[in-house]
């Protein structure tokens, strides 16, 4: 086929799109700012790329469209990508919540990428820039500052902005707003929260220490570790909620998601009724963290057997409706994805093309698609190419 494709971006989505493209005879160039290519593969789950979930569900992602990425994920599913990893003979095991990680390294996912890419002759252009894009009457002129390129077909698969030090630019939307599609305003997501100065004071004795909590806002609620930090709030659960708060509102802690305190304290009235009320609760949480939430003034210096109905109650409460209002996140600088981008309403949702401007692909995370903490992220990037390259191959095959 002679068909040039361009595409922007060396990230998963990009890479892999570039495998299957190629594969089929494409001419297809990768273009990308970076040295290498797979930066952030490499540098995500702790180095050992999280690279798929077991399950893997639209409720799993936040977008403007919601309905957006089930055509993608069903056609090209974790199944289907867990098939390719196999047949490299990567080893991987399952964390937890159906989390798939590289045993070895995210070399691994990167290589294997690679390998997939050389197979269909994929040729790479690192360390470019560019600088514009013009549609002509027959595909696309690139400027770069390693000169200009002319190419029928473009895709965008530049990612968002989290992780700046990987050498993440905003150049995917500015492409999308030179062509007038919508955007949907950016923000950091799966990001920690930062705290305000006087609470993040009285509870810096806590750094270092992690509880299991369900942590609820807007309806949302997410099990797992928190962490506390010298800057404030991370762990899984706070990730994960992180996506769905708003600035200026509260986030809810249950401390003791699994504990019934009712039937907790009754048993220790029996059994430790002369105990000091903060050493009762060191049985369920760390000392520290008691320590802390009595300097709050949420448990109360007294014995066990002085804690009446009502304050029992009001106690209870407060250890699992916490009401903590943050002061913000981190930002990009520590943020796992970009929450918003292009809008999935100038984009098919079965070829990830843009409905006004032909040859024009958008994939992966640029796009208003954001999956939770736990490879759903890496998930939309392989659907989202499978889905952009399945509909190149076959318009190709039937002209």
């Amino acid at each position: 086929m002679s068909s040039s494709i361009t595409i922007i971006g060396a990230g998963a989505s990009g890479l892999f799109c570039a495998s299957l493209l190629g594969q089929q005879g494409f001419n297809v160039t990768v273009i990308d700012n970076g040295k290498k290519p797979g930066r952030k593969i490499l540098m995500s789950g702790g180095g050992f790329c999280n690279f798929t979930n077991q399950t893997i569900t639209a409720d799993n992602y936040l977008s403007q469209n919601v309905h957006f990425c089930k055509s993608a994920i069903k056609r090209f599913s974790q199944c289907d990508f867990i098939d390719l990893v196999n047949r490299y003979n990567i080893p991987y095991y399952e964390k937890e919540l159906g989390q798939l990680f590289c045993q070895n390294s995210a070399q691994d996912i990167v290589n294997m990428l690679i390998t997939e890419c050389q197979k269909g002759s994929v040729k790479f252009s690192m360390q470019t820039e560019l600088d514009d894009i013009v549609q002509t009457t027959s595909g696309f002129v690139l400027s770069t500052n390693k000169g200009k390129i002319e190419t029928d077909k473009v895709i965008i698969a530049t990612g968002g902005l989290s992780m700046p030090k990987l050498g993440t630019t905003p150049i995917g939307y500015k492409i999308a707003e030179k062509f007038a599609l919508p955007v949907i305003p950016i923000k950091a997501g799966l990001v920690p929260f930062t705290l305000q100065p006087l609470l993040l004071e009285r509870l810096s004795p806590l750094a270092g220490i992690s509880v299991l909590a369900e942590v609820s806002t807007n309806n949302k609620s997410f099990f797992g570790n928190i962490l506390f930090t010298h800057r404030g709030l991370s762990g899984p659960a706070i990730l994960q909620i992180s996506s769905y708060w708003q600035p200026g509102e509260a986030i809810s802690i249950n401390l003791l998601p699994n504990q019934n305190l009712t039937d907790f304290f009754t048993t220790q009235r029996q059994e430790s009724a002369n105990q000091q009320l903060k050493n009762v609760l060191a049985k369920l949480l760390p000392k520290r963290l008691i320590d802390c939430l009595s300097q709050l003034e949420m448990i109360a210096d007294i014995p066990l057997k002085q804690l009446n109905i009502k304050h029992q109650q009001t106690l209870i409460e407060q250890l699992t409706n916490w009401q903590i209002v943050p002061n913000g996140t981190e930002g990009y600088r520590t943020a796992e994805v970009t929450l918003g981008g292009v809008s999935t309403e100038c984009l098919s949702s079965k070829t990830m093309e843009v409905k006004t401007v032909s040859n024009l692909y958008f994939i992966g995370e640029v796009i208003d698609v954001t999956g939770w903490l736990g490879g759903y992220n890496f998930q939309w990037a392989w659907s989202s190419a499978y889905a952009c390259a399945e509909s190149i191959i076959k318009t190709a095959i039937v002209k």
